[in-house]
This record gives structure tokens, C-alpha cells and sequence, in this order.
């Protein structure tokens, strides 16, 4: 690798940083490895890109992969359908820094990319697409209570209302109790103080 390579991967690695400074889609997993979520986390359209850059990088094309787990209920075609479609990308842009180019271009074209993605498949690890049922939880896990002593709970009822609540002004202070222990302190620390 030449010098002028060298220097290009620095100078496009320094623009990647502060670019995405701050940016939680985007994730530096090494200095020639990069990892960046197209939409939002919970969009079932969302999806990561992988670019790695190889020894020869900008001059050969990088390495661009979806097989991170987040990709899992992606279907297998349309995985591949993105990753060829970034290829002619690629193709366009060889020689140059591209990595933040593909990376917008994903952003810019993920509605196109996803379109044949179906809403409701569920995928298993082999990637084959399978038809889901609506959401039905396997079990039902009821949240267990914390048990209480009969003590407890009586001490619990005295203090609260029929709904468990609180009743409204149990935290207030009693302003009169309140000014008359400070007149008393005061007057106190005065006979002292003359005395």
C-alpha cells in the first residue's frame, strides 16, 4: 500500500469520525470497519450495512456485508437485491473514498430497497422466509408481587386510601407548628444571647 493510499483512508477514516460524531446509527467496529443501521430501531424495515475496507481500498471495491443478526428477518433475495444494487454503486465510485457515499445512498434508497420485503414474515437463521402469525405471545409470564405480612398489609391500609393512593397532603408541613417551633428556637438562642 503507497503512501498517497495510506494518506486517503486516514483523511476519509478523520471524515467519517466527525461526521458521525455522535450519530447512534453509525458504529466503528475497527479502523477499516464500519457498521451503519438504515432506520429507526424499532422499523421492521430497518436494516445494517457492513463496509470493510481491504488492503487495496479505494482503488478495489470494499467489502459490504449484511449478515449481521440485526439483518435476521430480512428475507435472503432481498438482502442480495441491496447488496447489488450498492454494488453499481460501488462501481461508480471506484478510486474514491465512498464509504460515507454508501452509507447515503442506503439512507436515500431504503424505502426502494425494502419494497419487496414483506411486513409480516418471520425468518430463521438459514434466512428462509416463512408466513407469521400475528403477534401472540408464547406464555404469559405474570410479574410476580412482592408478598407482604399481614402487619405490612394493615400498616399499608391505614395509610392510603381505598385505591392504594396516598391521601392529598400526607408530605404537607404544618406551616403554624411549623413558624411557632422556629419563635420558640429564636426567642430561646435572644435570652441566651443577653444572658
Amino acid at each position: 500500500m503507497t503512501n498517497r493510499f495510506l494518506c486517503v483512508l486516514q483523511m476519509e477514516l478523520e471524515a467519517l469520525r466527525s461526521i458521525y460524531e455522535g450519530d447512534l446509527c453509525f458504529r466503528e467496529l475497527s479502523p477499516v470497519s464500519f457498521q451503519y443501521r438504515i432506520g429507526e430501531n424499532g422499523d421492521p424495515k430497518a436494516f445494517l450495512i457492513e463496509v470493510s475496507w481491504p488492503e487495496t481500498y479505494p482503488q478495489t471495491a470494499p467489502v459490504i456485508s449484511m449478515d449481521a443478526f440485526f439483518n435476521n428477518t430480512i428475507s435472503s433475495t432481498v438482502k442480495q437485491s441491496i447488496l447489488d444494487k450498492l454494488m453499481v454503486e460501488v462501481e461508480a465510485n471506484l478510486g474514491t473514498a465512498m464509504t460515507y457515499t454508501l452509507f447515503e445512498y442506503a439512507k436515500d434508497n431504503k424505502e426502494l430497497f425494502m419494497e419487496n420485503q414483506p411486513v409480516n414474515t418471520v425468518t430463521s437463521a438459514s434466512n428462509s422466509i416463512a408466513i407469521g402469525t400475528p403477534d401472540v405471545p408464547a406464555s404469559k409470564k405474570k410479574d410476580k408481587k412482592e408478598q407482604l405480612s399481614k402487619t405490612q398489609k394493615r400498616k399499608l391500609a391505614d395509610k392510603t386510601d381505598h385505591k392504594g393512593e396516598l391521601p392529598r397532603g400526607w408530605n404537607w408541613v404544618d406551616v403554624i407548628k411549623h413558624v411557632s417551633i422556629l419563635k420558640l428556637s429564636f426567642f430561646n438562642t435572644e435570652k441566651i444571647c443577653k444572658k
